[in-house]
């Protein structure tokens, strides 16, 4: 286990954690175990409004602050994973008057004596640590692939993160040929980067349509027809029974019996929360970690923000949700309780060959698609029985229209207050 401490305190034991000697000796520290867009944004937050409070960040990797969203559009760019790095663990730690324990694992959580159990590794224990307040921001991990017999599991790469990155931009070198499992954000967003920084690329998804969980069939339509004109090959409809090697690369077997060969395969299959942690100390698991407006989770001292986590139902893995927790989550612990609450979040889908923004209705909204669509683009509005806008969708020259449609959309969340 590494120890990162801001310059104005001491490298402390390994097997002891404190406050550092500008804060109080008895005073457990606010832990925050991860260190994404997360972790990192609601220390950045808490900052602002509590200088004293101590404050311990713990980090599965080197705590390098980053922009995951980047992963997703900078292979054509040339970007390697240290230039997508901002800013060091150390760097943050200095930042935030903070210690930052990197390449530290959190085997468990002790809610009764609030502590955590930390090890270096599955066998090695560390030390246990006490927390005053506990924050989860423990991500999402990549979906697994299922039912995908064969000997070439090794060339099947997925990011997640920037090591993921590292890896999969390393084994590029000297492919051409990419087999990218997944239509859906991520997937279509790879496509469009992959693409265009030269690679011969192959889409295979069960679904339809390019973003079918997202967007209604005429912009997926849309996007796609853009896409294919700029070289993506769409294989929709269908999946991958397997993928073996070959002499030329791997083949992938689909289930109507075609056959496809690249160099390489990379896997886009959306995320699922990481809620092993939030289950050792017994909290309510729902898709997500579950909390209340507060972030709060069934446990009244331990509380979940970002990817990891399910707010009042709503389970949205994207930026600006996040920032908007960040912000009043950081109200909260500085004793000033602060719901959340979501407005209207349009997403920015990042493929620039085909500008695409949507704002999805809310699973299971009642109403439907009115779209209207010429060769410029596509705008879908879905509108429920009372002509009441609960969501849009938008592509080409088509997302001027975002504002207005915006200042007109309902709210995911309605404004209430705590009892």
């Amino acid at each position: 286990m590494v120890l990162v401490t801001p310059a104005s305190n001491s490298i402390e034991n390994d097997t002891e954690l404190s406050g550092g000697e500008a804060s109080s000796e008895n005073q457990a520290p606010l832990v925050i175990v991860g260190t994404g867009l997360a972790g990192y944004h609601l220390a950045l937050e808490f900052r602002k409004l509590d200088s004293v409070t101590p404050l311990v960040l713990i980090s599965s990797d080197d705590g390098a602050f980053y922009s995951k969203p980047l992963l997703s559009a900078s292979l054509s760019h040339g970007k390697t994973a240290q230039q997508l790095c901002q800013t060091s663990a150390e760097e943050m730690a200095r930042k935030l008057d903070a210690q930052i324990l990197v390449h530290t694992r959190v085997a468990s959580i002790s809610p009764h004596s609030k502590t955590l159990q930390l090890q270096q590794d599955v066998d090695n224990h560390i030390a246990d640590i006490p927390y005053d307040r506990l924050i989860l921001a423990t991500g999402a991990h990549c979906r697994k692939l299922t039912a995908i017999a064969g000997n070439a599991h090794a060339r099947l790469f997925r990011i997640n993160n920037l090591t993921d990155y590292h890896r999969f931009r390393t084994a590029l070198v000297g492919c051409q040929r990419v087999l990218l499992i997944g239509a859906g954000l991520i997937g279509c967003e790879f496509a469009n980067d992959l693409v265009q920084a030269g690679y011969e690329v192959a889409v295979v998804d069960p679904q339809e349509w390019p973003l079918a969980s997202l967007l209604p069939e005429a912009a997926g339509r849309d996007l796609q027809e853009v896409l294919n004109n700029s070289g993506v090959r769409f294989y929709l409809g269908k999946s991958i029974r397997s993928l073996n090697k070959n002499p030329k690369g791997i083949e992938a077997l689909l289930d109507n019996g075609e056959t496809l060969v690249a160099d390489i395969a990379l896997a886009a299959l959306g995320l699922e929360a990481n809620t092993a942690l939030a289950e050792t100390a017994g909290l309510k698991i729902q898709r997500g970690i579950a909390v209340d407006r507060k972030l709060q989770s069934s446990n009244p001292h331990i509380f979940a923000i970002g990817d990891c986590a399910e707010v009042e139902g709503h389970q949205l893995f994207y930026v600006a949700p996040l920032m908007t927790c960040a912000r009043a989550l950081a109200q909260t612990l500085s004793g000033n309780p602060c719901p959340v609450h979501y407005g209207v979040i349009p997403v920015a889908v990042k493929t620039t060959l085909r500008p695409t923004t949507l704002c999805p209705p809310h699973p299971g909204a009642e109403g439907s698609w009115q779209v209207s669509q010429d060769t410029k683009g596509v705008c879908a509005e879905f509108r429920n029985s009372r002509g009441e806008l609960l969501g849009f969708a938008l592509t080409g020259a088509a997302i001027t229209e975002r504002e207005r449609l915006i200042s007109e959309c309902m709210p995911l969340m309605d404004n209430k207050s705590f009892e």
